[in-house]
């Protein structure tokens, strides 16, 4: 408190020293105005406010010295009632003096409050004073409609991010606390340390991203990618990754290895290349089959820094109003690697983060050349952001209506099942203009009825009524005749089945299932009714989602036995062509010569068969090689 009050007292006794100043110069002003009128014959103050009758020519500078003079009083005022100043018989005397044109000096203060007033008034900002008082009946409903109708102008497109939910720490610590996450950023902060024990550390500081969060262990972002700007289009502003010459080094170098299948070469490149993003995604790849997913995660989240750090300063991804075509080859490494992110976020249980990557790739592509649109529905049931699913089922732009995708046929349905039970008084007015949970899912088994047995079958649901209930015909049939149908079919089930693992929605889908049994006695009409939507909704021959995998959409982590390692670059297409029945011409050409393993050491061969490049040789024909690959002696790749 002592400071406070010598605080006080030091602030008074400025303020009264500025009161002496300003008295001074006051005295020094009356004296030189006494002085002048001695010279000058007498001025009526009153004339002044008559400035259409009388032509002033020396007046002007009387009157701006009077009202100088009332500006110094107004001031003087001020100070004496924020001080708190107790007025002294000296200061009356010139109180008196000013009293004399107090009349004149008012009127004119006055004529310079009115328009400020005036301007108040319209603005609606001086409708609680006592002298202007407006009716508030009138100006608050029209003011709350004004933001009510500015807010609705300005309202967001369901995907702009939040930049909070696309750090995954602040998921983990509302999931499990704060000192867990603490400690477990502890206990990384010490293997990394240990990994760079040998090097210099705190030599460079990590730019700070979005995307990801940088360690400090990373090297240097050395700029080797950049972004420029293309154009404006339809209110989407369009950009590209333009590689440097430095950059495009690398990339010979990883051309080359790939064409001999060469790994450690592809290592080499990240010596010196860093943040070369193809040999990242590569051994991200490579580390995802070999069951290092912590390793994989670092190289996939090495890649979004150096991706991020290249953004133009007019890329604004967070906005949803920028667009990165797939269609440059330069921009395909941004969509392969927030693909793979949002699939590492999804098996850490940060399901809110995944779902923001999932809406920023949405938004980057409006062709969704990832096929984001088919897992947004399975993030958004995770991470219980209901509302926001209808909202965004409601407001996004298709070419086909959303509900009409078996994705979004069953997942309205769950999320107004939740939304019931979160709000179940809601008013009738809602209920009136949005279907029950129990009709969105009885319209999503009419629409696409083939998903209930692959259900069943992959959950699995083993209770004698799902038996029953798939004996009728209508719940037979596993193929719809539409290619592109059923291959998002599958790609539903597979992405989405572990959530129809709880108790409720299976008492959902089960009495859904036997209304429409019911309903398809009486009326058999609505069966063909809903076939005629289905086939009318996906009318191609050919499977337009075929560039879409449905491993890429699976929770199971891929893994290969260690002889196909050496493969792993190859096309997932074509490895899922080969494990179809399909075959591919000449594998391995262009890949090393076979390896002699005779007369050699043992020891030096049980390490070169760590290396996922090297080939001992087939065994024979293809059962030979079947018989081969359980026993593990055909090759000996990791």
């Amino acid at each position: 408190m002592s400071a406070r009050l010598l605080k006080k007292f030091l602030k008074e006794q400025e303020l009264q020293q500025q009161q002496h100043h300003v008295e001074d110069e006051e005295e020094e002003e009356e004296a030189a105005e006494s002085a002048d009128s001695e010279n000058r014959p007498a001025i009526n103050p009153f004339d002044l406010l008559n400035n259409d009758d009388v032509d002033q020519e020396d007046e002007p500078e009387i009157a701006d010295e009077m009202v100088l003079g009332k500006d110094h009083t107004q001031e003087l005022s001020v100070m004496k009632s924020m001080t708190g100043a107790i007025s002294t018989s000296n200061h009356k005397s010139k109180k008196k003096k000013k009293k004399k044109c107090k009349a004149g000096l008012t009127s004119i203060t006055n004529k310079v409050e009115e328009p400020l007033d005036d301007t108040l008034d319209a603005l609606s900002l001086d409708a609680n004073s006592s002298r202007h008082k407006l009716g508030p009946t009138k100006t608050k409903p029209e003011t709350s409609k004004l933001c009510a109708g500015f807010v609705k102008q300005c309202a967001p497109p369901a995907l702009q991010l939040d930049p909070k939910c696309l750090n995954p720490e602040n998921e983990l610590r509302r999931i499990f606390g704060s000192k867990v996450v603490k400690s477990f950023e502890k206990s990384n902060q010490d293997s990394s340390s240990r990994q760079v024990r040998g090097g210099r550390r705190g030599a460079h500081r990590t730019r700070k991203t979005i995307l990801v969060s940088p360690s400090e262990h990373w090297p240097r972002w050395d700029g080797s990618l950049s972004m420029e700007f293309l154009e404006t289009k339809d209110g989407y502003h369009h950009f590209r990754y333009v590689h440097s010459s430095y950059y495009d080094q690398a990339q010979s170098a990883f051309e080359a290895a790939k064409a001999i299948q060469d790994l450690n070469g592809i290592a080499s490149i990240l010596l010196y290349h860093p943040y070369h993003l193809d040999s990242l995604i590569t051994m991200a790849d490579y580390f995802k089959f070999v069951g290092e997913h912590q390793m994989s995660a670092d190289a996939i989240a090495k890649s979004l820094y150096a991706l991020e750090c290249a953004w133009h300063p007019t890329f604004t991804p967070l906005q949803a109003n920028c667009q990165l075509k797939i269609n440059h080859e330069t921009n395909k490494p941004m969509f392969t690697t927030l693909f793979t992110h949002m699939k590492n976020l999804d098996r850490r249980g940060c399901h809110r983060s995944a779902l923001e990557v999932c809406k920023l790739l949405l938004s980057l592509d409006l062709d969704d050349p990832m096929g984001a649109i088919f897992c947004v529905d399975y993030f958004a049931l995770r991470a219980e952001v209901y509302a926001w699913l209808e909202w965004f089922s409601e407001d996004y732009k298709s070419d086909n209506s959303l509900w009409l995708f078996p994705n979004f046929s069953y997942s309205l349905a769950i999320c107004r099942f939740y939304l019931e039970r979160e709000e179940p008084s809601k008013d009738d007015d809602t209920s009136a203009t949005k279907s029950s949970s129990a009709d969105l899912m009885k319209q999503a088994l009419m629409l696409h009825p083939s998903v209930l047995k692959k259900l069943v079958a992959k959950v699995p649901l083993k209770d004698q009524a799902w038996t029953n209930i798939l004996k009728h015909a209508f719940f037979q049939s596993e193929k719809t005749g539409s290619a592109s149908l059923d291959h998002l079919i599958n790609i539903y089930v597979e992405r989405s089945y572990i959530i129809w693992r709880l108790p409720d929605l299976q008492k959902l889908l089960r009495n859904s299932a036997l209304q429409v049994i019911e309903t398809l006695e009486h009326s058999s009409s609505d069966a063909k009714d809903w076939a005629c939507v289905r086939k009318e909704a996906f009318s191609s021959e050919n499977n337009e989602y075929g560039h879409l995998l449905v491993s890429d959409f699976s929770d199971t982590v891929p893994t290969l036995p260690p002889e196909n390692l050496q493969n792993f670059m190859v096309d997932p297409r074509m490895r899922e062509a080969e494990q179809n029945g399909g075959q591919i011409a000449n594998p391995l050409d262009g890949g090393p010569a076979p390896r002699d393993v005779a007369n050699r050491n043992a020891l030096a061969v049980l390490f070169e068969s760590m290396l996922p490049w090297v080939n001992y040789g087939g065994g024979g024909d293809e059962g030979g090689n079947e018989e081969n690959q359980v026993d593990g002696h055909e090759q000996g790749d990791d």
